[in-house]
């Protein structure tokens, strides 16, 4: 620093430094502002990325909810009797329905307010009120049910099929005797109606309305909110009649149901019905604008429109015996839990890519530094400031990482559409500080005091101060209490902060540490072997290792962050896939089941001989299943009578079975019964615990329909193959007097189509099931597909950042590396030993690094895996209801050990390619007089 340029105060001081700078290595720069680019584009494209997958998948979940679900519904009775009957006929015709339909819209959340088109309004009866016309169908002897209901729009919604549409006839009051309507193709095609058709609809009065049907038309959008709220509106229903008491003796007798659609201001004329008839408003939740942010504040309005403030509004508009009616508050409540599960596990990848991230750009700011020492070392020796030089270290710097991380950001902003703008802001903001503090720092601080010429930093000789040894057990405590943390709250339930999902990185920076610590040890051990030996490329390449900086943390803190993401991040999604697979073999209970009806019908003798004999089945266990079987009394000496399953098998095969699938594996010779007559022979039995502890310890008296049993229970096994979702008793089949099979379980891989068409044959009842079939039925939400995605895009992320992690390790030395091999070579080294030099010398650190990964990665799961939860991700809306309790994260090999061996593969070559380069370039070029490399 000149005096010149102390007394020209009237030039800024940082522009020609900076533009200098610029000048003197553009390469450096553009380097740098790539990375900060790259870095920033990432953090800023995270959270909008999971604020899109969180809006798709609430949209996806309102949208795919039945119409019945997510409807909003106001409801009222008829206007009061006190009424004057002008006015009760007033309030339900068209206009006035309409008044009140606008108004509630306007009323209604603004995130979910819906459009006029899929909206419905009208009056109709609440109770179908049955029909004595005697050409209406009767299958079992029973009245169909007719429900009467004006429709608002209905000629937009739907196209006339024959007839014309339903109209009135002058003004109608409650006193009109026929009014006309209008059935829908189905209805119409059910009760055998058509144009000129006429229905007598009993009235409270004990006189009669007629409705003549006049015309049949076909919903235009049939599974809109419009036809789908009500379904009676589009199609019939052919229920079951209740259950009387005492119960009818006979099978159960069916009748039908079915609306019929009248004109928009014939609704005073169902005033006298004996239907019970209501207004109603339904509108269909607009969805398009609502976002994930927008949620609890959905909820909290639509629970106030059910019970609260918003509800005394809504009365105050269509009465005050209105009734606000929706499920939507359900639908936000499981997308609630699924994202509070999903959100922790995300979390945990973030932090994890955002700590490897942040440990690559140390390294580069180091590196930067470490490549301009000698030059701040001449202008510190010359009078320049700390405060001086660090202020032009971050112009410089701040000129290339605050652009960069701008156009990240806007990079991100382009990629992904409309989401929040401050969380985005947030990571680049983060990025471009976190290097413009960094790289000034890391330069600066090591001219503090004054180095000697030659002054080596070397690893093996190194002694750690007590402020390091305070700051790694700050860290240490920090990691015990995250990994508590998680393992105690776990993430099942979405409640974790930022400490307890940093658990991995914690770990890692642990590992790291303890490494660095450890790692001189074994380097001194072998170069006092290999200084013994004859040959200078081992000793040397120890001694190169050695010589490395002791600073050499941060290359192995970034590495070990990598491998430990990549590994974690790869066994959640060999986790998620294992859970799938487990679901799927609870919900067959082997690779394919083939069964009777319920379970119960028994199948013929020659179809188990074909599935025994076909193509790519290894074993078929044979199954007497028999449901509803009594129990004795309690143990306990309470008296309650229960049922159970009773499942007559063969011990051998099903043991087999039982044991290849992990289905409640248990000795075969447990269950084989004893010869003697049946009922006299103690038979042992397997059962589920509940089912165990019901029958004691004790011989007891069992009646199925494979014959009468006295049972021991011999062992107790918690799920078993053939019902995986209840409880149970195992027994032998040859214990049973009438033995038939109703449930063979294949285990094997059969070819679909070809089991299929063996079955066929023998019968239409008897019902397939494949495991594959199943485990492919897992289709992902938005959120679940965005959070595998999320998880593999961090185990790419993270390995990119761990090769540039090695890459930067590299270069760090590279200087020194090649004038060393110049040396070499002009002492008559062959350059094939020069190149076995360079790739022994990167290997001592390799080594340690692959694999204290993979143990630190498998370290880091073990000891995690109990508080994270996969079931949410995993399992969330799957088919079925025989789920795993729990989807818990398991260690995945590839996960853990492809990544350190790419670790090691890319160290190897990259030292190879240095060589070869290095070799190329002659000593001349390398060695200059004074260079102290």
């Amino acid at each position: 620093m000149t005096p010149r340029s102390v007394r020209d105060s009237g030039t800024p001081a940082g522009a020609p430094w900076v533009r200098t700078r610029l000048r003197t290595a553009p390469g450096t720069a553009c380097a740098l502002a790539l990375l900060v680019l790259v870095t920033s584009f990432l953090a800023a494209l995270f959270p909008r990325v999971v604020e899109r997958q969180g809006t798709e998948g609430l949209h996806h979940d309102i949208t795919a909810a039945s119409p019945r679900h997510s409807v909003l519904e106001l409801s009222s009775p008829q206007p009061s009797l006190q009424m004057l009957p002008a006015e009760r006929e007033g309030a339900v015709r068209g206009a006035a329905l309409k008044t009140v339909h606008e108004r509630v819209r306007a009323a209604l959340p603004a995130e979910v307010r819906p459009g006029a088109i899929d909206s419905a309004y009208g009056f109709g009866t609440s109770r179908p009120i049955p029909a004595q016309e005697t050409w209406l169908p009767r299958p079992d002897g029973l009245d169909p049910q007719l429900s009467y209901t004006t429709l608002s729009d209905l000629p937009r919604h739907a196209a006339l099929r024959s007839g014309a549409w339903p109209t009135v006839r002058g003004p109608v009051t409650e006193d009109t005797d026929e009014v006309e309507g209008a059935v829908t193709e189905e209805t119409a095609k059910a009760l055998g109606a058509g144009p000129g058709s006429t229905i007598s609809v009993p009235t409270r009065a004990g006189e009669h309305l007629t409705v003549r049907i006049t015309g049949v038309v076909a919903p235009g959008e049939p599974r809109s909110t419009y036809w789908s709220a009500d379904p009676l509106f589009r199609t019939p229903a052919l229920v079951q009649e209740p259950n009387s008491i005492p119960p009818r003796p006979g099978p159960p007798r069916y009748y039908w149901i079915a609306a019929v659609l009248l004109p928009p201001d014939a609704g005073p004329a169902l005033l006298g019905s004996t239907g019970e008839p209501e207004m109603f408003w339904r509108f269909a939740p607009d969805a398009s604008g609502l976002t994930a942010a927008d949620v609890p504040g959905l909820r909290s309005a639509l629970a106030s429109l059910e019970s609260g403030p918003g509800l005394v509004r809504l009365r105050g508009m269509a009465g005050d015996d209105a009734a606000f009616r929706t499920e939507l508050d359900q639908i936000l409540a499981g997308y609630a839990t699924l994202r509070a599960a999903i959100e922790p596990v995300v979390t945990v990848a973030a932090v994890g890519v955002g700590a490897v991230a942040a440990a690559v750009l140390l390294m580069t700011a180091g590196l930067i530094g470490g490549r301009r020492r000698e030059e701040l070392a001449l202008l510190r020796a010359r009078g320049g400031s700390l405060a001086g030089l660090g202020r032009r270290l971050l112009a410089e710097t701040a000129v290339v990482a605050v652009p960069a991380a701008a156009l990240g950001l806007l990079g991100a902003l382009a990629v992904f559409g409309p989401a929040r703008l401050w969380p985005s802001v947030a990571g680049p903001a983060v990025v471009a500080a976190l290097v413009c503090v960094a790289l000034p720092l890391g330069s600066v601080l090591p001219h503090r005091r004054p180095r000697l010429p030659g002054t080596r930093d070397d690893l093996m000789e190194a002694r750690p101060s007590r402020l390091r040894t305070v700051a790694e057990l700050t860290v240490l405590v920090l990691a015990v209490g995250a990994v508590a943390g998680l393992r105690r709250r776990g993430t099942a339930d979405g409640d974790s902060d930022l400490l307890v999902s940093a658990a991995p990185v914690l770990v890692g920076l642990i590992a790291a540490l303890v490494l660095v610590r450890l790692l001189p040890w074994p380097l001194r051990l072998a170069s006092r072997a290999v200084a013994r030996r004859r040959g200078a490329v081992g000793f040397l390449s120890l001694a190169r290792a050695g010589r490395s900086s002791a600073g050499g943390a941060l290359p192995l803190l970034a590495l070990l962050l990598a491998l430990t993401t990549a590994g974690f991040g790869g066994s959640v999604l060999a986790g998620v896939s294992d859970a799938r697979d487990r679901a799927a073999l609870l919900a067959v209970g082997a690779d394919a089941r083939i069964s009777g009806l319920l379970d119960t019908a028994p199948l013929p003798a020659r179809l188990v001989r074909e599935v025994r004999a076909a193509d790519g089945v290894r074993q078929v266990a044979a199954v007497q299943v028999m449901s509803e079987v009594p129990m004795p009394p309690g143990a306990d000496g309470t008296g309650r009578m229960e049922n159970t399953v009773v499942l007559g098998v063969d011990p051998d095969t099903y043991a087999g079975l039982a044991r290849t699938a992990d289905l409640g594996a248990f000795p075969a010779d447990r269950l084989r019964a004893g010869k003697g007559e049946a009922g006299s022979v103690v038979v042992p039995v397997i059962a589920s615990p509940s089912t165990a502890a019901k029958l004691g310890d004790g011989p007891r008296d069992l009646t199925t329909p494979g014959g009468d049993l006295r049972v021991r229970v011999a062992g107790i096994v918690p799920r078993t193959a053939a019902v995986p979702d209840h409880d149970f008793l195992l027994v032998d089949a040859a214990a049973l007097t009438r033995q038939r099979t109703t449930t063979l379980l294949v285990a094997g891989d059969p070819d679909p189509k070809a089991l299929r068409a063996t079955v066929r044959q023998a019968g239409e009842s008897i019902s397939v099931r494949l495991r594959a079939e199943e485990r492919a039925a897992f289709v992902d939400t938005p959120m679940q597909r965005g959070a595998r995605g999320i998880y593999a895009a961090a185990v790419a992320v993270g390995a990119g950042y761990a090769l540039l992690a090695v890459l930067l390790s590299l270069l760090r030395t590279a200087p020194e590396r090649t004038a060393l091999l110049a040396r070499l070579r002009t002492m008559g080294l062959p350059s094939r030993q020069g190149r076995r030099l360079v790739g022994l010398e990167a290997l001592p650190q390799a080594l340690p690094v692959a694999v204290g990964g993979v143990l630190v990665g498998w370290a880091t799961i073990a000891l995690l895996a109990p508080g994270v939860d996969l079931a949410g991700l995993a399992l969330f809306n799957g088919p079925g209801t025989t789920m795993p309790d729990t989807a818990r994260l398991r260690p995945d090999p590839w996960s853990l050990t492809l990544p350190a061996i790419g670790v090691v593969v890319l160290t190897a070559a990259v030292a190879a390619v240095q060589a070869r380069w290095a070799g190329r370039r002659g000593p001349n070029t390398e060695l200059r007089a004074g260079d102290s490399r």
